[in-house]
């Protein structure tokens, strides 16, 4: 058996909201739903977070028929500046990512940080593309 190389990727956003608004959008379910890991043309069916460490948290996302389960636990939870969890999509993967979220405030409101570690290779861009639409995403829904 053979290991496979992984890739780290980095997106960051700025936000015109405080620091507690944009943390807060991650762990509650109402808010999530909106942004994370929605697709424009899907429709999210399930949104569900135990904002604790060691709560885990279940988001699927029917796409043409199909549902798309991201699910993780929750690792680190300090508000407002970071927010670990673990990540995995059945679908693509039997493999467990990490994903951090570093917050930090400043004059305008914040700005966030997210690195995603163990992404496969083949997943690289399209991770990039994702997080930095959910990062978007994120901004029109808060």
């Amino acid at each position: 058996m053979t290991a496979q190389t992984t890739a780290t990727i980095r997106v960051t956003h700025c936000y015109a909201a405080a620091a507690e608004r944009i943390f807060d959008a991650w762990l509650n379910p109402t808010t999530a739903r909106r942004f994370l890991f929605a697709t424009p043309t899907g429709q999210m069916v399930r949104a569900e977070t135990d904002p604790r460490v060691g709560g885990q948290f279940t988001f699927v996302d029917r796409r043409d028929g199909e549902d798309i389960v991201h699910t993780g636990e929750y690792l680190e939870l300090e508000r407002p500046i970071r927010l670990v969890f673990s990540f995995l999509v059945p679908k693509y993967s039997s493999q467990s990512t990490r994903v951090s979220i570093e917050i930090v405030p400043d004059a305008n409101g914040c700005e966030l940080f997210l690195t995603h570690e163990g992404v496969l290779p083949e997943y690289k861009d399209r991770s990039v593309d994702g997080w930095s639409k959910i990062l978007a995403a994120l901004a029109a829904s808060t």
